[in-house]
């Protein structure tokens, strides 16, 4: 009797199951990165219509600041909590669950009464968005663990593909209706149906994925040599790093809009343009960044990105006055701030723990860098009324970058598993 053959990877059939295994995955993750794609919409849309709502609630500038990061509170707050059960719970189950909150509540903001039930309801949905990243990034981390920083670059490629369209969409919105309560609504009720086509068509089998650990040997950390908790040197040093971003980042996405146009007198349709131009930024840069982390190294390309950031944030908020210009300075403040700082310091401290800790690992994340930036749009509006556009944006868009880049300094991260396996290959057919 004849001997059935193995479908291993090196015959026909085995690498006809590899290509189909293959194309599902990516048809997934495309489906997965287009609700973060959502995700990103929902923050973005909303520092566009804070003229808008500051106006008809009769809010200041400091709380106008307030709302438009207090959203990431609630980020931060979940996102210990989202990773732990991103390691014990179904995947699949957090991430709907979360876009199922942060839709609900995003709905639920234009019927706010005034300053305190509207904070509630941003920080409410900002819950819901940490459920949903802490349950995206673990899988997707998991899954192409060998790949880790080109795939979330890839996935967060979503983020400023929302980033971009929260903003001009929800300007348009605004325009032909006149009303700030319709974007709201609009990408409120877009989050359910995406939790419907994410309980239709996505399998377990992808998110539920474990990261092996298979790292080759040749200079790279064994799965048994990382740390056992994130209770470690360089988790630290990248939580603290994650934080000086978180405060960088969210100063710039809280009141670059009403920078725009209070000071250089924009109208809210070139505001959002501006403004959506960090979400370009972010979509250009996402996967080269991704693939340069893998290639030499999360710990240098952050480098790099924090000292170009100081000086995309300095000329944006200090010499640029024209569309043009601002619009050129947005897409760079996309590009090293949501694109190379944010997916190489999450490929980092996913890459400093054991398999088994990716999910806390991504909580940790979420929530270091989230929960500085609460209260980002609320420093950076009193920092305005004390010293200026100009004094607020050397520290917030400066310095803590500057910080940034010197802990950078102390961290000793393992080889990416991309370059080690490079290594390993190259060793052989020496």
């Amino acid at each position: 009797m004849s001997q059935a053959v193995p479908e291993t990877v090196g015959t026909s059939t085995g690498r006809q199951r590899s290509r189909r295994l293959t194309v599902t995955a990516v048809v997934v993750l495309a489906l997965l990165a287009a609700s973060y794609a959502i995700n990103a919409a929902d923050r973005q849309v909303f520092p566009v219509l804070l003229s808008s709502i500051t106006q008809h609630y009769g809010f200041s500038l400091t709380e106008g600041g307030f709302l438009a990061t207090i959203f990431t509170l609630g980020i931060g707050l979940g996102g210990i909590p989202a990773g732990r059960l991103a390691d014990r719970l179904s995947r699949k189950s957090l991430m709907v669950f979360g876009i199922a909150i942060y839709s609900a509540f995003t709905i639920l903001t234009p019927l706010a009464f005034g300053f305190a039930d509207m904070a509630a309801y941003r920080t409410l949905s900002g819950v819901g968005e940490s459920l949903q990243n802490a349950a995206l990034f673990s899988a997707v981390g998991a899954y192409f663990y060998t790949r880790r920083s080109l795939a979330l670059g890839a996935l967060n490629v979503s983020y400023g593909v929302g980033g971009a369209l929260g903003p001009l969409i929800g300007a348009r919105l605004f325009t032909a209706s006149g009303s700030w309560s319709l974007p709201l609504y609009v990408f409120g009720v877009v989050g359910f149906l995406f939790v419907l086509g994410i309980l239709l068509l996505v399998d377990k089998g992808f998110t539920e994925a474990k990261d092996t650990g298979r790292t080759p040997p040749a200079g790279g950390a064994e799965s048994s040599q990382l740390p056992a908790t994130l209770r470690n040197r360089n988790s630290v040093i990248l939580c603290l790093t994650c934080a000086a971003a978180g405060l960088s980042l969210y100063s710039y996405l809280g009141l670059y809009p009403t920078f725009l146009q209070s000071e250089l007198g924009l109208s809210v349709n070139d505001a959002g343009l501006a403004a959506s131009m960090f979400g370009i930024g972010s979509l250009v840069a996402s996967i080269p960044a991704g693939y340069l982390g893998d290639r030499y190294g999360n710990r240098i390309i952050i480098q790099l990105s924090f000292l170009c950031a100081i000086i995309v944030g300095a000329l944006m908020f200090m010499a640029a006055d024209t569309v043009a210009e601002q619009t050129t300075l947005s897409f760079l403040e996309g590009a090293f701030g949501s694109g190379f700082v944010y997916v190489n310091l999450y490929a980092a401290l996913q890459r400093s723990v054991r398999p088994s800790l990716v999910g806390r690992a991504s909580g940790a994340f979420v929530t270091c860098f989230f929960l500085p930036s609460a209260v980002a749009g609320y420093l950076f509006a009193e920092l305005v009324k004390s010293a200026g556009w100009s004094g607020a944006t050397i520290v917030q868009l400066m310095l803590f970058p500057l910080i940034g880049a010197i802990l950078m300094a102390f961290a000793r991260l393992p080889e990416p598993a991309a370059r080690t396996r490079l290594a390993t290959r190259t060793a052989t057919t020496g």
